[in-house]
């Protein structure tokens, strides 16, 4: 791989010094579309970052200043996704109070956005299901993708006229960030025709998940969600911990 002064002069001559930051980012999505759409033609384990910069146009430096590496595009794309998704969403957030129909748009709206990006999916999951892969959704490398699907679900219950418990808070959006996982996983499978099924599985998640976040408010559930969330914190590798229990030393 080049020196990385090299790859700084070579990525300025490309930009050609007008305007670098437009240049430059536009250079970079590029080279993503690049790769994403040889992953899909070859596979991603045999698909070299140099096949990517000969098919992009760009030099296999300039490819290495933008990604240092094949599992960085991967990144770029769960970061792209996320940042689509949060777009995307504003229109139902905006509109809807109702939990569910709130939940159900959102879901609805990952579903649309990942569309392209199916039969990827599917050759890509055997590496993303490695728990010690740098691809998974819960490796440390994924965590910026991570907080920002996780904030989407935040932004769910702020502005629900749902009454959450204040001290579920910070606990419910990342168990249906989770949920949310589970649909990924399912569509990953999923063969009917336009992904029907999976659309449907989201529409009643939405309305499960509304209706168990309704339940919460009840302070004799409360304890129950706190440990589920406590299991998936002390047993996913990723997932933030959650907040010390009271008696519980952090």
């Amino acid at each position: 791989m080049p020196a990385k002064n090299e790859e700084t002069a070579e990525n300025a001559a490309a930009d050609g010094g007008g305007t670098p930051s437009s240049k430059s980012e536009q250079t970079r999505a590029l080279i993503l579309e690049t790769a994403m759409r040889l992953f899909q033609e070859r596979g991603y384990d045999k698909t070299t970052m140099r096949a990517i910069a000969k098919e992009a146009g760009v030099s296999v430096g300039n490819a290495y200043y933008y990604f240092e590496g094949k599992e960085h595009l991967i990144q770029g794309f769960y970061d792209r996704i996320a940042a689509e998704h949060q777009v995307a969403v504003r229109e139902v957030l905006a509109r809807e109070t109702d939990l569910e129909a709130r939940l159900a748009g959102v879901l609805r709206a990952w579903l649309d956005i990942a569309t392209p990006y199916h039969e990827f999916a599917v050759q890509f999951f055997k590496n993303a299901a490695d728990p010690d892969s740098p691809l998974s959704p819960f490796s440390e490398e994924s965590e910026h993708a991570r907080v920002e699907a996780v904030s989407v679900h935040r932004q769910v219950l702020a502005g629900t006229r749902t009454k959450v418990p204040e001290e579920l808070r910070d606990v419910l959006p990342e168990l249906m960030w989770l949920a949310q996982m589970g649909l990924v996983l399912y569509w990953i499978f999923d063969r009917t025709p336009g992904r029907e099924r999976s659309y449907r599985l989201a529409e009643r998640g939405a309305r499960l998940t509304a209706r168990g976040v309704a339940l919460a408010r009840f302070r004799v559930l409360r304890p129950l969600v706190r440990e589920v969330h406590e299991l998936f914190t002390d047993f996913l590798p990723g997932m933030t911990k959650m907040l010390p229990a009271p008696g519980r030393n952090p």
